[in-house]
């Protein structure tokens, strides 16, 4: 039938076809089970307005060299970021700070199922660090389950992997596979980037669904990530910002892992120089990065690993810490408190992993103004209700 059809409509065709494959497999969770009828909707809704994700993004010749693809970004690409440079950039140290165990046990497990995973992009000509999306989806575990029912290295949801070829039945799941699983991922980054021409829109459509995505872009007339975040679910948001953080730690801070920081006057990068490395640190990403003898001597070796509080003494004399374990909305809290707003950001540096999902504990020591410490305890029940509203509404 396709060979009767003249170039333009088998064209139109098969963006229509490919809309209703990603709307069938990427549907999250529970609601993969009836993306079927939804999809159709999508197939007949595209047909008339071209519109969301047929919206004919042709990848465009890459930056680095990778045919059809644009390069990842990663921490310290002002060009990229702009200015949420220096926000990115703050959230990867963050991110190393609270996350270096994870990051080093990874790290030393990394070199055998990073080289299958290598393999499987090199031969697709993909960029090399979408591997770091199997680091925050599973950190390497061939076993992981996720509450929803995701599976593997990978977090396959069964609808997904079967669409993308892999077997999933009670005696075989191919998405523990990691070979089979990295070859179905990949097919599925390969759908969505078709569609996205963005590696950072692809990430959070591999974690939410192309839906969400879609409805940002439509919201917002903007294929940037940035423009559309806000409009994002909150996991999916916090997904994108822990890729970029992990991939950036990898590929060029991988040295720091096992120190559990960055130096301060580190420049983040690639026209700058690494500063502050101790004797001892290797600068191979994906090794292990550093010897004992240097973390024994790191200190005495280089001031610049000194982390510094960011707070002054008159500040720490100041604060109080109030334990949390459900988000709150800092500028809520400034509203019923009266304390200083951007204070309360600089105070709560790391807050943000914490509301996306990302902090290592399930509990947040929230830092506030003593003087304002019995005005939120007067209002803690206002402050957790009209919290619970707002994030409900920014989900």
């Amino acid at each position: 039938m396709l060979n009767r059809l003249n170039n333009d409509y088998y064209m139109q065709y098969k963006h229509i076809l490919t809309a209703l494959f990603i709307a069938i497999a990427a549907v999250p969770s529970t609601a993969q089970q009836t993306a079927v009828s939804k999809a159709t909707a999508v197939v007949k809704d595209t047909t008339s307005k071209k519109a969301g994700l047929i919206a004919g993004n042709i990848p465009l010749a890459a930056s680095d060299g990778k045919k059809g693809y644009n390069h990842v970004p990663l921490a310290g690409e002002k060009s990229y970021f702009g200015e949420k440079n220096e926000f990115v950039n703050d959230f990867t140290r963050k991110y190393l700070e609270l996350h270096y165990n994870t990051l080093g046990s990874v790290q030393n497990k990394s070199e055998e199922p990073f080289s299958v995973i290598d393999d499987e992009l090199q031969r697709k000509n993909m960029p090399k660090e979408l591997k770091y999306l199997a680091v925050i989806e599973s950190a390497l575990n061939h076993n992981a389950v996720s509450s929803a029912g995701a599976v593997g290295p990978w977090q396959l949801m069964e609808t997904t992997a079967r669409m993308m070829g892999l077997t999933v039945s009670r005696k075989h799941d191919d998405r523990r596979d990691l070979a089979k699983s990295t070859t179905a991922a990949t097919k599925y980054l390969e759908l969505l980037y078709s569609q996205l021409n963005d590696w950072l829109l692809v990430i959070a459509a591999y974690n939410s669904g192309p839906t969400p995505v879609q409805k940002a872009i439509e919201r917002t007339g903007s294929h940037n990530f940035w423009d559309i975040k806000q409009y994002l679910p909150k996991e999916t948001q916090g997904h994108v910002l822990a890729f970029i953080a992990t991939a950036s730690i990898f590929e060029n801070l991988s040295k720091f892992i096992n120190l559990g920081s960055i130096p301060v006057d580190f420049k983040f990068g690639k026209e700058e120089d690494v500063l502050g490395v101790p004797a001892g640190v290797s600068a191979k990403p994906g090794t292990v990065a550093i010897t004992a003898p240097a973390i024994a001597g790191a200190a005495a070796a280089t001031t610049t690993m000194v982390k510094k509080l960011p707070y002054t003494d008159e500040e720490v004399k100041n604060m109080c810490m109030i334990r949390i374990t459900e988000p709150l909305n800092l500028e809520i809290i400034s509203q019923e408190t009266g304390a200083d707003k951007k204070e309360l950001i600089r105070w709560n540096v790391d807050y943000e992993q914490f509301i996306y999902g990302k902090y290592p504990t399930a509990f947040y020591n929230l830092r506030l103004p003593k003087d304002k410490l019995d005005a939120y305890l007067a209002k803690k029940e206002v402050i957790t209700k009209k919290s619970k509203v707002y994030f409900e509404q920014n989900k």
